[in-house]
């Protein structure tokens, strides 16, 4: 296919199947693929924004043989010559899996869209914040590519969590991008590093002293952030913690890209609320205290006149880790409680607030 803008035709439409003309690796289990529309049609959207692909998938637990699956755009409307989506396999991938296994250049296929809300388009400001885990890096490399291409300096700080160096997607393209305008700042965090490789960047979970470190002037940008609903509740709590004014906050989700504005779900994270009254009971002491449900535990319990050791006092150093035996918490660390402990029952003093009553083996 030749390579050449029609400028006389129409932006492509869903009615015109596209062509598969590249594949390229990236990292483990992921490629991106490229398209183009045969009559060459330009591709008109807007970075940040997702198709629907149909899948000739040949499976036995798919009826009718065929699975629609929706890919974020990894490429800029900037360059529209052809569009572009990058896949990562996930266990149990069906569709995913077809395509890395046998979508070849030449192959057409039926798509959908392009569709979606999130976009810095729809959000402009001076300052950006982009937050992002695993493929949800896909329309951060979309909006960074056009802000790229836009001609102007870009003030975006580009934090990603990987779970390492070797899986962080795009990462020689971003610090070529990164090694020509100062206005792009990139912050990357693994959870472990490659054997055998030094790893000069953050190690361990997005915490609220990382992004401290990685982008101090944060209460200033406007956030977007993608990746596994887990990870992106974690960046909401954090943000919603320190104050960040939520309303600059936007999302995009692995498992249901929201279409249209009425389609976009209410997030009903729980959080402690202004005059709202909770109680502690400290099982080992005896005593209950009356408290509101932004105070915390350790506050509580020195008001009461029991001694829980503590350090640090912004859940990082996990000295003040305790056992709750009843009721809810309102947890954000820095990293001092494993997963395990939490899942133990055990919490962090110094960060948690009661959601109505709570017993501790104080």
């Amino acid at each position: 296919m030749t390579a050449r803008l029609n400028w006389s035709a129409e932006p492509w439409r869903d009615s015109e199947l596209l062509e598969c003309a590249m594949v390229v690796p990236d990292v483990a289990d992921t490629a991106t693929f490229t398209f183009r529309a045969p009559s060459g049609a330009w591709f008109d959207y807007q970075p940040g924004q997702f198709i629907t692909l149909d899948l000739p998938v040949d499976a036995s637990d798919v009826p009718g043989g065929n699975v629609q699956r929706t890919y974020t755009i990894s490429s800029s409307p900037s360059r529209p010559l052809s569009i572009s989506i990058t896949v990562k396999a996930q266990k149990g991938s069906i569709g995913t899996r077809w395509m890395l296994d046998h979508l070849k250049p030449g192959m057409r296929l039926k798509a959908f869209g392009p569709s979606g809300i999130f976009s810095f388009h729809k959000h402009p400001a001076q300052k950006y914040l982009f937050i992002s885990a695993g493929s949800g890096i896909t329309p951060m490399m979309s909006m960074t590519t056009w802000a790229w291409d836009s001609g102007e300096m870009p003030d975006i700080t580009f934090v990603h969590a990987a779970r390492r160096p070797s899986d962080i997607i795009f990462r020689e393209r971003l610090e070529q991008f990164a090694n020509r305008v100062p206005g792009l700042q990139l912050r990357f965090t693994v959870e472990e590093p490659d054997p055998f490789r030094a790893w000069p960047g953050y190690q361990g979970r997005l915490s609220q002293i990382m992004l401290g470190l990685m982008a101090p002037d944060y209460l200033e940008r406007e956030v977007f952030c993608c990746g596994p609903e887990p990870f992106m509740q974690g960046v909401r709590e954090m943000l919603a913690s320190l104050g960040y004014d939520m309303a600059r906050y936007h999302q995009e989700s692995f498992g249901a890209p929201v279409r249209t504005e009425a389609d976009a779900p209410v997030i009903a994270d729980v959080a402690p609320v202004e005059g709202a009254v909770a109680e502690i009971v400290f099982s080992a002491s005896g005593l209950s205290a009356p408290c509101a449900e932004t105070d915390t535990v350790l506050a509580v319990a020195k008001r009461s006149g029991l001694n829980i050791p503590s350090g640090c006092t912004f859940g990082l150093c996990g000295t003040c880790k305790v056992k709750k035996t009843e009721g809810e918490v309102h947890m954000v660390h820095n990293g001092g409680i494993s997963d395990e402990d939490i899942a133990a029952g055990f919490i962090l003093a110094c960060c948690s607030n009661p959601m109505g009553r709570v017993v501790v083996e104080v």
